[in-house]
């Protein structure tokens, strides 16, 4: 077993990210991992930054993600990938949704969304998989499968057999949305393997 691992989903409201840290949890739990899982809102009601840590290892004490320690970044939006960029470790991987979500001071006017972030984020030297999940998300018929678009990029870069994730899915999705939902994980998936 590896030594501890640690994923960050980074988003805002209603995209979905507690959907997804649901099942990495569980796909991690079914492989015999001690999870620990920690959800912090920042104004969770639609549009406000959410972020969930997901640790996992032989033996996790806190679920906690400091500056510096995250293996992998999942965002689900290219403002909160900037944001939360400081967290990623030395090497890490960083997968952005390239899809912007306005958000308060935008909406208001009070600012205007910053420009050229996946440049900036590039010249960082982060190794950065940007794409567009929105689009792949519609393609498996529903905007809302952004979520599991993103969980199928990540199922890619993590060892875990490609039969827990399906399982992972079956347990945590409604059945009605189940097909679509596992149409959005192959095409996030092979959107990965394709990079």
């Amino acid at each position: 077993m590896p030594q501890v691992k640690s994923v960050m989903i980074v988003g805002v409201g209603g995209q979905g990210t507690l959907l997804a840290s649901k099942i990495l949890g569980n796909v991690l739990l079914s492989q015999g991992y001690d999870v620990k899982v920690s959800e912090v809102h920042g104004m969770s009601q639609r549009g406000g930054s959410v972020v969930t840590y997901v640790k996992f290892g032989d033996k996790v004490y806190s679920p906690i993600v400091e500056v510096g320690e995250a293996d992998a970044i999942l965002s689900f939006e290219s403002l909160e990938a900037a944001r939360w960029l400081p967290y990623l470790k030395q090497g890490g991987k960083l997968i952005v949704n390239t899809q912007q979500i306005a958000p308060m001071p935008v909406v208001t006017g009070a600012m205007a969304y910053p420009q050229g972030i996946m440049e900036k984020l590039g010249e960082k030297g982060v190794d950065l998989l940007a794409l567009d999940a929105l689009a792949l998300a519609e393609e498996a018929g529903s905007p809302k499968a952004v979520n599991v678009v993103l969980m199928g990029v990540l199922s890619a870069l993590l060892d875990i057999p490609e039969q827990a994730w399906q399982q992972a899915l079956e347990q945590c999705v409604p059945p009605k949305f189940l097909e679509l939902n596992k149409k959005a994980f192959a095409l996030g998936r092979s959107a990965q393997q394709s990079h």
